[in-house]
């Protein structure tokens, strides 16, 4: 969530985001990533996905903000599949730059403590509930309007950025693919070991819930999602799945950007060297189809040393963001 500071914001119209606004969701998020320069790059086919996500309410669960045709403030909020320990909301939205300060950011938050609640009892009656939401490191109106609200500060989080793919992947050395190990490119009747994959390769990762069937689907039939830039690896003796890089594409003056969402290696395939090698395959594929960069997000702190690898694969780092945490029952 953008900054805002705590006044009650006149003069706006609030109700729920519809299919039909997306137009102007996109203006609005356009908005924001001058200002931010956060990799925010959604399509309006993209937006439209959030309708269809089996873990989201848009009818109860966003609100917007709106100087009359123009959105200019946003809030939806994203279910777990799990509440284990406890269930928590995931929320995201943002406000204007040429509306902050007028107490909109304060409102979207304030709004979501209520709205998540029925939700919340619908699909996990009973257990405790938090809401999480992010911001960059730095944006001290941000941190103070979290603070304020009761949020703690509970993770962090790095974007990392390959920008120039081509030259990047000329300079790597050689990763040849692992003995035993094959690659093999993502296709639907494979959906269901790369779900295997993502599920046992992150049940140790902070914060992390198993994704279900219905929702893997979704993010495989997503607008973003590309196919033929994700790679599974498997044994190639027994087929088992070991490893799998999912991408997904967006657009920018920066040129087509290859977003690596999800880089996974099941326990039976650790340190063997194969999430290196199938992620720096992924990029040669991606610079030969006509990428022009690479970005992606990581745990700062992850378990398996993921940070050090990507920095390998030529990532570095663009921003930190830390996650905020209201633990509301």
């Amino acid at each position: 969530m953008t900054a805002d500071r705590a006044t009650e914001p006149s003069g706006l119209s609030w109700r729920p985001i519809e299919r039909g606004h997306v137009a102007a969701w996109k203006l609005l998020l356009d908005a924001i990533e001058v200002v931010e320069q956060d990799d925010e790059h959604s399509t309006e086919a993209d937006l439209l996905d959030r309708f269809d996500d089996p873990y989201v309410d848009m009818a109860r669960g966003s609100l917007a903000a709106w100087d009359g045709e123009r959105m200019v403030g946003y809030h939806w909020m994203k279910a777990r599949t799990a509440a284990d320990p406890g269930h928590e909301f995931w929320q995201l939205g943002g406000v204007d730059p040429e509306y902050r300060g007028r107490g909109v950011g304060l409102r979207l938050l304030t709004w979501a403590e209520q709205a998540a609640r029925p939700l919340h009892e619908e699909r996990f009656p009973g257990a405790p509930l938090a809401l999480v939401d992010g911001c960059c490191v730095g944006s001290t109106a941000s941190e103070q309007l979290f603070a304020r609200l009761g949020y703690e500060q509970a993770r962090w989080y790095r974007s990392m950025v390959v920008d120039d793919l081509a030259a990047t992947v000329a300079a790597l050395p050689p990763l040849p693919v692992p003995d035993g190990v094959e690659f093999r490119v993502f296709t639907e009747e494979r959906a269901a070991d790369a779900l295997t994959v993502r599920n046992d390769a992150f049940r140790d990762h902070y914060d992390m819930a198993p994704q279900t069937p219905q929702g893997w689907a979704h993010f495989t039939g997503g607008a973003s999602f590309r196919a033929g830039s994700s790679h599974l690896a498997y044994d190639r003796v027994s087929g088992e799945p070991l490893a799998i890089v999912m991408c997904e594409e967006s657009s920018s003056e920066a040129g087509r950007d290859l977003y690596v969402a999800l880089v996974g290696t099941a326990r039976a395939g650790r340190r063997r060297g194969i999430a290196s090698a199938l992620l720096a395959h992924v990029l040669r594929e991606g610079a030969a189809a006509g990428y022009d960069r690479s970005s992606l997000g990581v745990d700062a702190d992850s378990p398996t040393g993921a940070v050090g690898l990507y920095e390998r694969l030529g990532y570095r780092a663009k921003q930190t963001w830390v996650a905020q945490r209201k633990q509301l029952g």
